[in-house]
């Protein structure tokens, strides 16, 4: 793999520069951006050319079609991010909450802490970082365990705090009745 010499990068360049901006440009809609992905698409010939030249148009096609995927994935991932972030920010003008919604919010976050409590503290430990962001390599690592093991332990977990939910409503239930 050696860099084209300049004569020849320039002759790939004008033969295949137009069909690789129309496939881009159809595939992404965004002149724009098409625009960028072929220019990157050839200076990636230009630093990492193939081993045979034969094929030239075969793997700009590859190269420029993986380059515009990997853009469309990554736009869509912005826009689900940019989404998810716009439904938690408070609408302009929503009512705040009052000081009673305050209260109650507490107070249920207050029974969660007591149930938690009532947990292993290995399931406690998992539960919460989960519901913090962590995926599950990254507990994993904190828990110094494997991958595959936290799917279980978050399920199990899940099921021994819905039994404390379970059970205290239960004994508020109970007590209420007397």
């Amino acid at each position: 793999m050696k860099i084209p010499e300049s004569a020849t990068f320039k002759h790939i360049f004008y033969e295949h520069y137009p069909i690789v901006l129309r496939k881009l440009t159809a595939l992404l809609r965004d002149e724009n951006v098409a625009e960028d992905i072929a220019q990157e698409t050839f200076l990636k010939l230009y630093r990492q050319p193939p081993d045979h030249m034969e094929a030239i148009g075969a793997w700009l096609h590859r190269v420029s079609t993986r380059l515009a995927y990997d853009y469309m994935g990554s736009a869509s991932r912005q826009r689900k991010l940019v989404d998810r972030q716009e439904q938690e920010m408070p609408k302009e003008g929503a009512a705040t909450p009052s000081s009673e919604d305050e209260i109650i919010r507490r107070l249920d976050q207050a029974e969660v802490r007591e149930w938690l409590e009532q947990l292993p503290e290995r399931d406690r430990r998992v539960l919460l970082l989960r519901y913090s962001g962590y995926s599950y390599a990254e507990i994993a690592a904190e828990l110094e365990i494997r991958t595959p093991v936290v799917g279980t332990l978050l399920a199990r977990a899940t099921q021994r705090l819905r039994k404390c939910a379970v059970d205290s409503a239960s004994s508020r239930a109970a007590t209420e009745a007397r």
